[in-house]
């Protein structure tokens, strides 16, 4: 079968045939084997017809570069992006999202989907994530009958579990498609400071080998503790396999790299990539070229070294991204989110670490996190293989760990099922008490755990935990009698710290409030804190002082921590609320800027929800005119 002048292999042709026969589909295979042209041909299919379809990606990157590739191939009149904090012609047969925002859909019944043929979940395995994972499981479980899936992935060792389920919930027949065979074949070695580029079976027989002196007690005549592995030693060991993306899973990390590979001196200065830059910077505000960020890439750049991570502003990315797809940056610094469906073609792939910090506490990463990343390794129809190297501290050794996260990807998706606030409100809200037991039945995690006879139990503990929550709405006046009160049809729409959104904008708390003492409100409720962030000017005032007051009376804002960074947040909203640029704040703080931007982005995606939540006209007036005083503060970064 030939698609779009393409000889398609087996898999793809398989999957074509489920999309004609109106099935749902689950599709492994490795990355770079082509499963976006899966999705391509039903959007190319729906779009002649004036079928909607949707497209989710779990960040929204993924998002951002489908919406640029997706107005490149259908023509941008035919495609729509929606973010939370960005809204681009939500009318477009075709609509890009991040899953969260087609989750909320489904939940709330939107009218949009009366009018889809197919959802594309690009990254189904996210359905893992800890903290994101439910969201993918319920834009299943709501999701109207009619609508089919397509779900891509690398590799999923239960794939015939999970396509089972979703047949069981939604009685249609879902089909499985796996393809085992990478069009580029991958190379997995490892890198160590004694041995260079070895086998693990290598490093193991050598850390094996036993010191002699130490053995006879004579502790001073140990062996002197071998030092950690040199990135720039790796990186001479293969210039002739690069480019290479280098996994770091810290920001500083990756920067510090960078600029200790340029010092090297081991890459002559490429005149092509001070040429590019120049003159996608020629047009951009001059306070760009100014941050620590961009100084350090214009320098280390033009050797055609680079970093990338989320602390970056969108243009310096975007630099990036481009120099990476012409093959003009021979290394690449990166973080983790890079290596989720962003197509950014490498020979090599390397690992600074196979261990990370996850906010608690240092682990080696499990093997699906592991082939993640090496998956970006290999380019079809460039490379006849790809290269993944990890490097090894002795420190960290352990040969059968390593071993079992490194041979194949063996871990399962796993269900993440968890009940929001607002879960339960919609569940009240849209659906009679059979049919909201019957919901709490339908999640992967019981199916998991009954298998086909799920359907058959009573109750399970998501019964326990939707009345528990019930019943504390009802104590809140959320609900009365089975029924969402005014304050629970608002919190219905809100996605979110639900419950604290509600007691301040859904009661008669923000009333009372000016408009900066509001905007402090919102900036308390989405500000992360950080230990390590500074704020080196603060603007204190009586209505801070007022607002504080107001905070402490009342029963529920009273107990909430995260406004004791009132004092801090006004070096980030004042200069924002007097039209100052991001710029003028990030003089403000220590905070990168990358994250600097996404705190105001999220403040829009709060501000949209709030708006549309609201009967209040004062209240929508108020949210708009945020809207215009954030896209004002952000004007000169934005490239979306």
């Amino acid at each position: 079968m030939h698609y779009k002048n393409l000889h398609l292999d087996k898999f793809q042709e398989e999957a074509i045939q489920s999309i004609e026969n109106n099935h749902s589909v689950v599709v492994s295979a490795p990355t770079g084997s082509g499963k976006t042209l899966i999705a391509d041909y039903i959007i190319n299919k729906d779009i002649k017809q004036g079928i909607k379809v949707i497209y989710t990606a779990p960040i929204k990157a993924l998002s951002n570069q489908k919406y640029k590739d997706f107005c490149e191939d259908y023509g941008k009149e035919k495609i729509g992006l929606l973010t939370g904090d960005i809204v681009k012609n939500p009318t477009a047969p075709i609509l890009i999202m991040t899953t969260e925002i087609y989750r909320n859909m489904a939940l709330s019944k939107d009218p949009i989907m009366d009018t889809i043929s197919y959802v594309v979940f690009d990254e189904i395995h996210y359905i893992n994530d800890i903290e994101r994972g439910y969201v993918w499981e319920e834009s299943i479980i709501f999701s109207k009958p009619k609508i089919r899936f397509l779900c891509l992935s690398a590799t999923i060792p239960n794939a015939k579990e999970f396509a089972e389920w979703i047949e069981a919930i939604k009685g249609h027949k879902v089909d499985v498609i796996t393809h085992n065979q990478r069009p580029v074949p991958l190379e997995k070695k490892f890198f160590d400071s004694e041995l260079g580029i070895t086998t693990l079976k290598e490093i193991k027989d050598i850390a094996d080998i036993p010191d002699y002196n130490y053995i006879q007690g004579r502790q001073r005549s140990r062996r002197p503790r071998l030092k950690a592995p040199s990135h720039i030693d790796l990186i001479k060991d293969i210039k002739d396999k690069l480019p290479c993306l280098f996994f770091n899973f810290s920001r500083k990390k990756c920067q510090d790299n960078a600029y200790q590979l340029m010092k090297a001196d081991i890459f002559k200065i490429n005149p092509e990539i001070r040429t590019f830059v120049r003159t996608k910077l020629e047009n951009s505000s001059k306070e760009i070229k100014e941050l620590e960020s961009s100084k350090l890439l214009l320098r280390t750049l033009p050797y055609g070294i680079a970093f990338h991570h989320a602390g970056l502003i969108p243009l310096i990315k975007e630099i990036i991204e481009e120099l990476f797809g012409k093959g003009l940056i021979k290394v690449l610094y990166t973080t983790e989110t890079f290596a989720v469906g962003i197509n950014m073609p490498a020979k090599s792939v390397c690992f600074e670490s196979i261990r990370k910090f996850d906010g608690v506490n240092f682990r080696f990463l499990n093997s699906k996190e592991y082939f993640q990343i090496a998956g970006r390794a290999g380019r079809r129809g460039i490379d006849k293989e790809g290269f993944v190297y990890a490097m090894i501290d002795r420190r960290d050794f352990d040969y059968n760990l390593i071993k079992k996260i490194t041979d194949v990807d063996i871990d399962p998706i796993i269900s993440q099922f968890k009940l929001s606030v607002n879960t339960v409100l919609n569940l009240i809200k849209n659906h009679e008490e059979d049919e909201i037991n019957q919901i709490l039945k339908n999640n992967f995690f019981t199916f998991q755990k009954y298998g086909k006879g799920y359907a058959k139990i009573k109750r399970n503990m998501f019964a326990y935990r939707f009345e528990k929550t019930k019943k504390r709405l009802i104590k809140l006046k959320y609900v009365k009698e089975n029924n969402l009160t005014t304050k629970g049809e608002f919190s219905s729409q809100i996605y979110a710290d639900e419950i604290l959104i509600g007691e301040i904008f859904a009661t008669d708390f923000y009333i009372k409030l000016n408009e900066y003492q509001i905007l402090m409100i919102l900036a308390c409720i989405c500000y992360e804190s950080r230990e390590k962030t500074e704020f080196y000017e603060e603007y204190p005032s009586d209505l801070l002082n007022q607002l504080k007051k107001a905070l402490m009376k009342n029963s529920y804002t009273n107990k909430e921590h995260r406004f004791n960074d009132l004092d801090h947040l006004t070096s980030l909203i004042d200069p924002c609320y007097h039209n100052k640029s991001i710029f003028d704040i990030m003089e403000n703080t220590n905070l990168l800027e990358g994250d600097l931007i996404r705190f105001f982005r999220q403040l829009l995606d709060r501000i949209n929800q709030i708006k549309k939540a609201t009967k209040d006209e004062r209240l929508r007036q108020i949210l708009i005119s945020y809207l215009d005083l954030i896209f004002n503060c952000l004007r000169d970064i934005d490239t979306v």
